[in-house]
């Protein structure tokens, strides 16, 4: 079968998108993420497992029953919905919900690991030199998580470039609005444009590489400036 360019406007397009989706998504599961895994670094209790179950449960679930779920949650007769005034299904703004959602234990595990292995010391410290518990957060806890914190925006960043199932669910494959790469390459599959879907694919498999490797070595060279 015959196939255009193996690059155009539209794998350009679907690229840039992906990027927008991963970076947004980052940004927001840092803001979230970070007190979240803080408050169950240091909480107790059955309260603080629950949380923690919840925001475990994206990696054991399967991404078409968490985007099916989505969906209802953003569909036009949805309370979500109501509220807002729109629905978010099949926008960009609703990839990003779902992103989050979906993307979140890649980017609070590694969080809460890090303030847990730092221990109580540095903030008791901190607190008998008079700082104020947002003060020393910011200063002593955020400096020493900061490895875990890389690791979680390196993990939650790549996660979400290679989302499939709870992107297709909520968000389809419209393009420049919802066509993001896992679902172009499927579609690129379909159609038997194996050029093009090689093309996003190798690119997919050798940014995954390259970010894992750069993740490894900036998170030793950290824990040795630390040392």
């Amino acid at each position: 079968m015959a196939e255009g360019p193996l690059l155009d406007a539209a794998m350009v397009e679907t690229i840039i998108l992906t990027l927008k989706l991963a970076g947004v998504t980052t940004v927001v599961l840092l803001l979230v993420g970070t007190p979240l895994a803080w408050w169950l670094s240091r909480a107790g209790g059955l309260w603080k497992e629950v949380v923690a179950t919840i925001v475990a449960l994206p990696i054991v679930l399967p991404p078409t029953v968490l985007g099916f779920y989505l969906l209802i949650a953003m569909g036009p007769n949805s309370p979500l919905t109501a509220l807002l005034g729109r629905k978010l299904s099949f926008t960009f703004e609703g990839l990003v919900v779902g992103s989050v959602i979906y993307s979140m234990p890649f980017v609070v595990n590694p969080i809460r690991n890090a303030f847990e292995a730092m221990g109580p010391r540095p903030m008791e410290v901190a607190a008998t030199l008079r700082a104020a518990p947002l003060d020393a957060f910011f200063t002593v806890a955020l400096p020493l998580a900061l490895p875990g914190i890389f690791t979680g925006a390196i993990l939650g960043f790549a996660h979400t470039v290679g989302e499939f199932g709870v992107i297709l669910m909520i968000g389809g494959g419209i393009p420049g609005e919802t066509k993001v790469l896992s679902v172009t390459i499927f579609d690129y599959v379909e159609t038997l444009q194996w050029g093009k879907a090689h093309i996003l694919a190798g690119g997919m498999l050798a940014m995954s590489f390259v970010v894992i490797l750069a993740m490894m070595l900036v998170e030793r060279r950290l824990n040795r400036a630390r040392q």
